[in-house]
């Protein structure tokens, strides 16, 4: 069978720009990219010329956007561009005038996005082409993950990679014919213009219309085959231990051992691969490659963390590296993330403005030149072999240099040159030899001068927050809090997932109908708004709130968080269960009505894919409840990803994962005592403290009418040893004797 590629005849490719700030040196590249490369077409398009620079005048007449929530398509209504929200009112128009979709995709926080709407968006000539010759769609991808999903996999198929802004032309059967991401507004010596390829499409639409809906019809055909994810034949899926010997190799293979990560520049955070890494270490931790795998993880995790990824101005640590971090990330999300009512918001900019008023610029909030360093750092060091100030100390340990620590491979505009990002360049000790100090006097001198830049940088602008709340990252939002805080013993970090779990309950769920709606916004006031119609959950909306209640459980021990997880699943099933293929759709067949495919994601990225979390939710919950279905369910999935899993394992890490913990199945760590006393919380932050990635935790509390207890008859088998909370490993319907001692249970969990 012919790829897809294959299909679409001549495709023309447009240089990788550079890319954005928050990407590291080194390192993977990722599906999820805010920046460009590439236009595909179906048909080979004649050249065009040059035209007007974009206007200097802003617009302030506004189009149809204005009515929207979302803070992306906001951002777009006062373009001089005809556009219009997804939806059948674009469809009619396109089909009752023939022209083609322009299909615009994006979010309000990239800075390709921007850039690519200062320069072509505002332009009045590019606007009245958009708005005369085609039928001109904006869409967020966060709202409508479905829409980008698909449209994305066309991209990708078809050319060298996607990203964002994404740039799809469609008939007005929503088929797609051509496709990129961003746009220089006029031709390059390497780069075809956007007022260029729009006169291209223009023409070709005219001329060749039949070619082009002939080509996009085989392109969508080529696009199911490949896309397909099913049973098929297969009875079972493949072997763990080879999956995971596989998945561990092409890691290893692709593994940067200077800067950690992954594979080539410009790298992004991908939590699945170090999930996967700390289980393969777990399961080979006597062997060499269960260290390498070890070290690889924990490597990549302190260079993300000493990198400028990581806002060390905002985040002053303490002795305890990796456990401060994330109490770092959690801060800062409560900081600046959080509405007051418990939800998360979705984004700070990329760009925002170097002083009021003027332009923003790529991550003017968060760098710093080194005449503002030592401008705020003046004294003198005591103590030291050489003439000192604690600027120039703090410039040396972070790595400013005069010209900037940027490379102007990563800033394609110019606009970070002589700016610098804090990277930690030295540990305290090199430092402190360095100038013949001592290693708390450093660290006090470092905290003094983060302290100070904190001060300082609270009277820049702030980056514009992406105020919209998203059920999906809301759910990751609570699985964060609530596993950080039983890990590490804070109830007031389980107390801010409990808060956002109560959020999602009230705000993002529709009691009558058992389903969650996948945003709401921030009002006047700090009030939550909704979308009319509501903009209905996706199945990573099911997913990851599910993970999330059922990690809030665990952490809190709250059976109300439970029951919610599992009425949530059964809706997750009806929606969006393939009862012929197995796994999960993306979206409900209703909603994605009209889209040229219905896709089941198969990879996981700087998300995990809510397949590979379903996974891990189905077989949990047969844990927590005996249900046989789920985990039925749970090996038709995992059977369903079989070939995809075999082949690159390395796209599917959570899944992976998943099909271990079926494979070796699941503990289930029963401890029976009252929630509120000593040594039930003893036993329970025993069990917390241990790496064990493969158990679910219940509280038995005795009573014989609980949810857990109707759920699970055995449990009231399972008694308290002298009125002493009481645990039990139970693994394959067996139980080992009674443990009081937390010390005795970590010895039998962590042998």
């Amino acid at each position: 069978m012919l790829s897809a590629r294959a299909c679409l005849g001549r495709v023309l490719l447009l240089p990788r720009a550079g890319a954005g700030l928050a990407a590291s040196r080194r390192g993977s590249s990722s599906r999820d990219k805010d920046r460009s490369a590439t236009v595909s077409s179906s048909v080979p398009m004649p050249a065009g010329g040059k035209g007007s620079r974009p206007s200097s005048t802003p617009q302030r007449v506004p189009n149809r956007l204005i009515h929207e929530k979302s803070p992306y398509l906001l951002q777009h209504a006062y373009n001089p561009v005809d556009w219009y929200p997804w939806g059948q009112e674009a469809f009619d128009k396109a089909r009752k005038e023939n022209k083609p979709i322009f299909l615009s995709v994006g979010y309000s926080t990239c800075h390709w996005c921007h850039m690519m709407e200062e320069e072509s968006f505002q332009n009045e000539e590019i606007g009245r082409l958009l708005s005369e010759d085609f039928v001109s769609v904006k869409v967020d991808r966060e709202e409508r993950p479905d829409v980008d999903k698909v449209y994305m996999t066309f991209v990708q198929a078809t050319s060298s990679g996607g990203g964002w802004p994404m740039n799809v032309w469609l008939t007005p059967n929503l088929q797609p014919f051509v496709g990129g991401t961003y746009f220089p507004p006029e031709d390059g010596l390497t780069r075809v213009g956007f007022r260029t390829v729009l006169l291209r499409i223009r023409e070709q639409w005219k001329q060749n219309k039949n070619a082009l809906l002939e080509n996009s019809q085989r392109v969508t055909t080529a696009l199911l085959a490949r896309s397909e994810i099913s049973v098929g034949d297969r009875q079972l899926p493949p072997s763990a231990a080879t999956v995971n010997s596989r998945c561990f190799q092409q890691l290893d293979e692709g593994y940067d051992e200077e800067y950690g990560g992954f594979a080539e520049a410009p790298k992004f955070p991908t939590p699945v691969i170090l999930s996967f890494l700390f289980s393969y270490w777990l399961s080979h931790r006597l062997t060499q490659d269960g260290s390498r795998a070890q070290q690889m993880a924990l490597h990549t995790l302190k260079m993300m963390a000493n990198g400028g990824i990581r806002d060390h101005v905002g985040q002053i640590s303490g002795d305890e590296f990796y456990s401060d971090v994330a109490k770092d990330i959690l801060q800062y999300v409560t900081r600046s993330l959080s509405h007051r009512s418990g939800g998360f918001y979705s984004a700070e900019d990329a760009d925002s403005p170097p002083e009021r008023g003027m332009r923003p610029k790529e991550g003017a909030y968060y760098v710093w030149t080194v005449k503002e360093v030592q401008q705020l750092l003046p004294e003198p060091v005591l103590g030291a072999t050489e003439l000192l100030t604690s600027g120039q100390l703090f410039t040396k340990h972070y790595g400013l240099t005069e010209a900037g620590n940027i490379s102007p491979s990563q800033d394609p505009k110019g606009e970070l040159q002589g700016q610098n990002v804090l990277t930690v360049r030295y540990s305290l000790e090199l430092t402190a030899a360095r100038f013949g100090l001592g290693v708390e006097a450093v660290r006090t001198l470092l905290n003094t001068g983060l302290e100070k830049l904190f001060q300082a940088r609270k009277h820049r602008p702030k980056p514009h927050l992406d105020s919209k709340m998203l059920a999906a990252w809301n759910g990751l939002m609570v699985s964060g809090y609530a596993v950080t805080g039983a890990v590490l013993g804070q109830d007031r970090l389980i107390n801010y997932a409990t808060n956002g779990a109560k959020f999602l309950k009230r705000h993002m769920f529709d009691v009558a109908s058992g389903r969650l709606m996948r945003t709401c916004y921030t009002g006047s006031g700090g009030t939550v708004e909704h979308s009319n119609p509501p903009c209905w959950g996706f199945l990573e909306d099911y997913a990851f709130v599910v993970r999330g209640l059922l990690d809030l459980y665990e952490a809190s021990q709250e059976s109300a968080w439970l029951e919610w997880a599992l009425r949530l699943q059964d809706t997750q099933d009806r929606l969006f269960w393939d009862s012929q293929g197995g796994g999960y759709f993306c979206s409900e067949a209703e909603l994605g009505a009209g889209l040229p495919l219905r896709l089941k994601d198969d990879q996981d990225g700087a998300e995990p894919s809510a397949n590979s979390v379903s996974a891990h939710n189905l077989l949990r919950l047969h844990g927590f409840t005996g249900h046989k279905d789920w985990m039925d369910k749970c090996v038709c999935l995992l059977t369903a990803f079989s070939e995809r899993m075999r082949r690159v394992p390395v796209a599917l890490p959570e899944m992976v994962r998943a099909l271990s913990a079926q494979q070796q199945t699941l503990k289930q760590i029963v401890i029976c005592g009252d929630r509120q006393a000593k040594d039930t919380k003893a036993l329970v932050q025993c069990v917390h403290s241990v790496y064990i990635p493969n158990k679910v935790l219940i509280l038995a509390d005795g009573d014989p009418l609980s949810f857990l207890s109707r759920q699970l008859p055995f449990l009231s088998t399972l008694r308290r040893l002298e009125d002493q909370a009481t645990a039990y490993v139970c693994e394959n319907q067996a139980c080992s004797m009674p443990i009081t001692d937390p010390c005795e249970l970590r010895k039998l969990l962590h042998p």
